[in-house]
């Protein structure tokens, strides 16, 4: 079936729905992907994205290798703008940081997660996972490297040398160990993983849109900036949201005890 999107109020829950290849992606789902990813960020209803895979078995197994020979030389796509199915750089249609998506998007991991799939997992903002979860950028296996930024997110989130053990060996680990290195923020299992994802969204969704766009574009900075330019930028945020309309509604609700009515402006 592919790519499944579907509204609740201000979140939408995206599924990959591929079980019959544990959801593993072809080109042409990666577009598909990277469609319903960009058309959450730009519907100003939505504030918060799900992505998740089909069944119990598979948030993602990565790219369908049956389905991903090469086409066509690299170099000749190399500073292509637009990306279809057959491009040398499909691969780009699932990049989170690439595609520049400004709202939250939570990953719930309800299965084998490797290759793409864990890329798709660690470029989330927030990653929780089901007991069964499995992760593993097992791409040297299979003669290819991770380039979906999973390289990078690895070696900013754990120690160099772990990063790097799992990077060569391309070693899964359960979900327990997943959350013992902080690649997931929580093991689910006292209830459905997406009721605890739903109620995560929710959280979020209450809060006040442009805050927390802001938060997610600071936290962008913060991996790529020096601290003291990153601070200097969290402050010039800080005074563009200092007067806006949602600020100032939090203040009055707090004083008055009551839930703010935020706008997003």
């Amino acid at each position: 079936m592919g790519i499944e999107y579907a509204k609740n109020g201000s979140v939408v829950t995206i599924t990959m729905n591929r079980i019959e290849s544990m959801n593993a992606l072809d080109p042409s789902a990666m577009l598909d992907l990277r469609d319903a990813l960009l058309r959450f960020d730009g519907d100003d209803e939505l504030r918060v994205a799900i992505l998740t895979g089909a069944g119990e078995r598979a948030f993602c197994a990565g790219a369908d290798l049956k389905k991903t020979l090469p086409a066509k030389p690299y170099v000749s796509g190399m500073f292509d703008r637009n990306i279809d199915e057959k491009h040398p750089l499909y691969i780009r249609n699932i990049s989170l940081p690439r595609l520049g998506i400004g709202k939250p998007v939570i990953a719930a991991v309800n299965g084998v997660a490797v290759g793409g799939g864990m890329e798709l997992a660690l470029n989330a903002d927030i990653c929780i996972c089901s007991p069964n979860a499995r992760f593993g950028l097992t791409e040297p296996r299979v003669g290819s490297i991770p380039a979906v930024s999973g390289i990078q997110r690895l070696l900013q989130s754990l120690p160099r040398s772990t990063a790097m053990r799992l990077l060569l060996t391309g070693e899964i680990i359960d979900a327990d160990s997943a959350h013992a290195y902080g690649i997931v923020s929580e093991v689910v299992a006292d209830e459905p993983l997406l009721r605890r994802a739903q109620a995560i969204a929710s959280d979020i969704a209450a809060n006040a849109p442009l805050a927390v766009r802001a938060i997610k574009y600071l936290s962008q900075k913060a991996l790529d900036l020096p601290v003291k330019e990153a601070l200097e930028i969290e402050e010039l945020v800080w005074g563009h949201l200092h007067a806006s309309e949602d600020r100032i509604e939090g203040r009055k609700a707090f004083a008055e005890k009551r839930k703010p009515r935020f706008k997003g402006c």
